[in-house]
């Protein structure tokens, strides 16, 4: 049944994604879960296919050390036993794990908040079946002045400096290109919802969106819970621009010229999205650097040998915040 489906929201980081989860959650029916698993982009690159059984029991007493495990509420001795003679996939092990929080939660169904996830929609896809996505889309050029301000991209593994401007553009034009090439393979389960709409017209949103989910979106209900960000922001933007509206933040914060060298990297995008542009057609077609190709090849060079190459080995699992030794684990793994 469509109504018992697993959802997925996905999106590039800062895109509101998280916004997006505590509102499904906000809504009821669904496990609350706020744990981090991510299956697909970490431990399957750092460890191994599932399908192999020292893989798997890495895999497990990994993430049952993790801060992500911790949140679950979950028994790990009677979940590792499960787990490793269960979850011969990384969609087995993300179903194994999220219906058990729903049966200790007493829900039918469970969403998964990882924004990450937009790259491997094909692979969570062939593992579960069933699952439906929500991609959150936002403008790029919100999305470049956030990302600038946290310092969050940092693309070069041997050069930790946060990216400029004009990197974190491309970025964002590349990952939400690539999710989208992927969802629009199963139309029936994908849908996209942007931003803006979600935060002007959010009654309107919900209704469009529930009806794809087949859930319940009630807007007074929603508020009325306003579970997570919903009470409290997330924004990247505390302190002198506190006040800005998250909508076309851009418009306020961002130089003419600012705007007019991201415009010049990533405007047929923006307007393919639906996004009107500042800067005229001809000054955008000048502005053009090759920096956009080398970026998109490396980005795409990257995620390539991560997920194909035993360079996948030395993807780091320090964000899943470890503990010394995995509960309920006889012989629990250094990393």
């Amino acid at each position: 049944m469509r109504n018992q489906c697993p959802v997925f929201v996905v999106g590039c980081h800062r895109s509101g994604t998280n916004l997006l989860y505590d509102t499904l959650l906000s809504a009821g029916g669904f496990a609350i879960y706020r744990g981090y698993l991510p299956i697909y982009k970490m431990l399957v690159p750092k460890f191994g296919a599932l399908s192999n059984p020292e893989n798997r029991r890495k895999i497990v007493d990994t993430w049952l050390r993790s801060k992500g495990y911790r949140r679950s509420g979950l028994d790990a001795a009677s979940l590792r036993r499960k787990l490793l003679a269960e979850a011969c996939s990384a969609g087995d092990f993300m179903r194994i794990v999220m219906e058990e929080i729903c049966g200790a939660q007493g829900v039918a169904r469970w969403a998964l908040y990882d924004a990450d996830n937009l790259l491997y929609i094909s692979r969570i896809k062939r593992d579960i079946p069933e699952a439906i996505f929500v991609h959150m889309i936002r403008d790029g050029r919100d999305i470049a002045l956030s990302l600038k301000k946290m310092g969050a991209f940092t693309p070069f593994f041997w050069n930790r400096r946060p990216g400029s401007l004009k990197e974190t553009a491309i970025y964002w034009e590349w990952i939400v290109r690539k999710g989208r090439e992927q969802g629009l393979k199963v139309p029936a389960d994908y849908i996209e919802v942007q931003y803006e709409e979600l935060v002007t017209n959010p009654a309107k949103e919900l209704k469009r969106l529930g009806a794809f989910i087949d859930h319940d979106l009630n807007y007074d209900r929603i508020q009325s819970a306003a579970l997570g960000s919903l009470s409290s922001t997330n924004s990247s933007f505390r302190g002198e621009h506190a006040s800005i509206n998250p909508v076309n933040r851009w418009k306020q914060v961002l130089s003419a010229q600012e705007t007019a060298q991201l415009e010049a990297l990533i405007g047929s995008f923006l307007e393919e999205l639906g996004y009107t542009l500042n800067t005229r057609g001809a000054t955008r077609s000048f502005m053009k650097p090759w920096s956009r190709r080398f970026y998109t090849a490396f980005l795409e060079a990257k995620l390539w040998a991560k997920l194909n190459t035993p360079l996948g080995r030395f993807t780091s699992v320090a964000p899943l915040e470890l503990e010394h030794s995995a509960p309920g684990a006889p012989n629990s793994i250094t990393v």
